[in-house]
């Protein structure tokens, strides 16, 4: 390069930038790219978004016949066409939180919401939120706001 300064052709300042261009590409070569952990980053979080989308499509519920559908991981792994296994990475690499706890999490608002603003029994109440037993709604629903349903609509 320093040989191609010395010369008195047009062109020579040309042809320095395209060399001095070529090693810049050459070393851009040598470093590991950032962009497959970016991209990674870009699909979990659709991931995660479709995930929240499936969920909250199934809330408000509004009649006492209306029952959950997707209540499981792989309930949602299969509406997504993705494995539960890459679901449950994706969704605790974005939020910190494992699928299960946020589905739970919004089970128990609803539940806590269904409580508090309708009529409707405790047995309507977790047929509704995908229980088929109301002991198992009981059982889930205290575990998960130290109450049971009949003392948190009373509060």
């Amino acid at each position: 390069m320093l040989e191609e300064l010395g010369g008195s052709f047009h062109l020579k300042y040309s042809l320095l930038a395209l060399m001095l261009l070529e090693l810049i590409y050459m070393g851009e070569k040598q470093v590991p790219s950032r962009q497959p952990a970016n991209q990674m980053r870009d699909a979990n979080e659709r991931i995660v978004e479709q995930f929240f989308g499936k969920l909250e499509q199934q809330f408000p519920i509004e009649d006492s016949t209306q029952r959950l559908e997707l209540i499981e991981p792989r309930d949602f792994a299969r509406q997504l066409n993705i494995h539960v296994n890459h679901l449950n990475r994706a969704i605790k690499e974005t939020t910190g939180k494992t699928t299960t706890e946020l589905i739970a999490e919004r089970i128990v608002t609803e539940a806590k919401s269904l409580l508090k603003h309708t009529r409707w029994n405790i047995a309507e109440i977790s047929y509704c939120l995908g229980f088929e037993e109301s002991a198992h709604f009981n059982n889930f629903f205290k575990k998960q706001t130290q109450f049971t349903p009949t003392t948190f609509r009373s509060l």
